[in-house]
Order: C-alpha cells, then structure tokens, then sequence
C-alpha cells in the first residue's frame, strides 16, 4: 500500500488512482503525463505485461474528456531483452494510441540506450507523428540528435539528464549542462514547430519564454509531480501550456527515494512528515 509520505511523488498504484489524479490536475488547468513505474526488465513477458497496461491505459484516455498523455521508458517494455522486442512493444502501444488518437511520449536512459531508442522512435513517428521523445543536454552528442529530430515529425522534450554518462561523452560541471541546455533551447525554439521544456529550473523557463516571445514557436513545460507544484499550477493560470509527469504504479518505492535522494527540499519534506504522520 502507497504511505502518505509517498503520495506526494506518486499517484497511487493503480490505473484508476492515475486517471483521478489527472482529473484533479485538469481542474487547474494542468495536463498529465502518465508513467507506469517500472524498468530494466529481462524478462519478455513482464515487458508485454506492462505494455498491455498501457494500451488498456491509452484506451481509457481515449474514451475520456482527459487532458493526459503516456510515457514509456524503453527497459521497462523490452529494451533490455533485445531491440527487436523494445520495438514489437513500442509499436503495439503506438498503434493503440493510433486507434484512440493518444500522444505517446518515449523516455530516454542511460547513454547505451540512445541510438536504438532514437531509431525506434524515427521508425514510429514517421507513420503516427502524435509522439514525442526525451532528449538530455548533458550529453555531447545532442546536438547532432536535434538536428536529427527537428527533420522529424513530433516533439522533443528537453531535460537537463538525470543519468551519469562518462566524462568523454558528457558534460560533468553544472554550468556546462546549463550552457549546454540553453544553446539546445535555442536551436529547438528556432527550428522545431513545437517545443516542450523539462525543466523545474526557473531561470530556464525564464528563458523559454524570451524564446517563445522570439521565435514564436509554441512550447510546454513538464515538471514533475511533487517538484514545484504550485509553480506548476500558476504557470498554468497564465496561459502556458503545462504538463505534470505523473509517476503511478506497485514499483513506487525506488523512485520514491531517488526523488527524495536527488533534492534537499524533498527530503526536508519527506523527513517533516514522517516527524507529524
């Protein structure tokens, strides 16, 4: 059972539990972006169960008046079995999405995983462009990826990275990323027809909407839930498009700690509720 504690960075275990969060965002003018939790499995048949789930989660986005989109990452529907199952499943969901006219984001992980993601998503977001994928600045090679992907029909969602490359391949120092974030920005506000910002960082969503303000180019933001939720909200009430991504599901305990783990006012939170609860 998901503790309170645990219910601020979660939204329950259950698909149900996932769609009444999304509605109680909706009311505030924010949308969801759905992951079910999850990942590096080795076994094809807990990457076609959860595969299945969401195909049964798109299918119910469909036949709602939501404002909620999927994520997947690729370990969690086949990767780590091998490419060809990574993409059986993919493309399973994409065509579920097809039939109910869902957006399909794909999650990006660790630096081995780039090239067969990129190439899974190319080969889908040809025939069904409602698609987006995540793409991290701290890697060197993002660049050469953007002007890939601004070719592409879709969507780029620019982070930060969260994952821990090699010093040859990665930027290492916290003013590189951002500087390096920035410039990836800019290209993607110039060249793109749509951008979405992943980004809690305000002085990046600062600076996303100077680019906007130039370039025109709509953009999103996408925060995660429980990170600067009421920022969330009140970027909402301007006029900004803003996506929460919204982690749900039984596997809730690791990711749990890693949000805590990973932002000091996130364990200063967690540690108040466990002194009140």
């Amino acid at each position: 059972m998901l503790p309170p504690i645990a219910s601020n960075f979660v939204a329950g275990e259950s698909v149900p539990t996932a769609l009444a969060h999304t509605r109680e965002l909706n009311e505030g003018g924010v949308g969801a972006i759905l992951n079910l939790l999850g990942e590096h499995y080795d076994d094809r048949a807990n990457a076609a169960a959860d595969a299945a789930v969401y195909r049964e989660l798109i299918a119910q986005i469909g036949e709602s008046d939501l404002d909620a989109r999927v994520s997947v990452k690729p370990s969690q529907i086949g990767l780590d079995v091998g490419p060809d199952t990574f993409e059986e499943n993919l493309s399973a969901v994409v065509d579920a999405a097809a039939e109910h006219d869902a957006f399909v984001w794909v999650d990006m992980e660790d630096h081995t995983t780039v090239d067969t993601t990129l190439d899974a998503f190319e080969a889908n977001v040809t025939e069904y462009p409602n698609m987006g994928l995540c793409v991290q600045s701290n890697m060197k090679r993002t660049r050469d990826d953007l002007e890939r992907l601004v070719e592409l029909p879709g969507t780029v969602r620019l982070v930060k990275g969260a994952y821990d490359p090699p010093k040859e391949i990665a930027y290492k120092e916290k003013a590189d990323v951002n500087r390096a974030y920035r410039e990836d920005l800019a290209y993607l506000f110039e060249h793109a027809d749509r951008v979405a910002v992943g980004s809690h960082d305000p002085a990046m969503v600062q600076r996303a909407k100077e680019l906007h303000d130039e370039f025109g180019t709509p953009f999103e933001v996408q925060m995660l839930m429980g990170v600067r939720e009421d920022e969330q909200f009140d970027l909402a009430a301007q006029g900004y498009d803003v996506y929460q991504y919204v982690p749900f599901g039984d596997k809730w305990l690791s990711y749990f700690y890693r949000r805590v783990r990973e932002r000091k006012e996130n364990a200063l939170f967690a540690l108040r509720a466990l002194v009140s609860g």
